[in-house]
């Protein structure tokens, strides 16, 4: 424990997992973070589809943290492999809890496509934040 270096790299890992632990308690936001299955059962499955919720978002926001990175370095910015070990992708404020998601399976599926970017993803908004 005297090590500096040591000492700060476990408070990374701590503050990584405490952020995946606020990301779990704000998916769940309707119980107020809390699992109230009575039965065993029920209570595993409530579990393993926050586990699963969780996943698609941390999956969701890895992936534009890739597309983001790329955009920044083809116009020139420098960013340090370094800095991008201590990123962690878990986080919601990129969510809209309150929102509705209307699902139109007979919708114009095509139109959806032609907002998708040439990646495939939706076009990511930049501002100028990084001097």
């Amino acid at each position: 424990m005297a090590d500096p270096a040591y000492r700060r790299k476990i408070s990374r890992q701590l503050n990584k997992g405490e952020s995946l632990h606020a990301l779990k308690r704000d998916l769940l936001y309707a119980h107020e973070g809390t699992i109230r299955a009575r039965h065993l059962e029920q209570q595993t499955e409530q579990a393993w589809c926050l586990t699963l919720v969780t996943n698609a978002v941390v999956t969701f926001t890895t992936g534009y943290y890739g597309l983001a990175v790329e955009s920044m370095r083809r116009t020139g910015r420098r960013i340090d492999e370094e800095v991008l070990a201590h990123i962690s992708p878990a986080h919601s404020e990129n969510i809209d809890f309150f929102g509705a998601i209307d699902v139109d399976i007979e919708g114009d599926i095509e139109g959806d496509l032609a907002q998708l970017g040439p990646t495939g993803y939706r076009p990511l908004r930049v501002s100028d934040t990084l001097v």
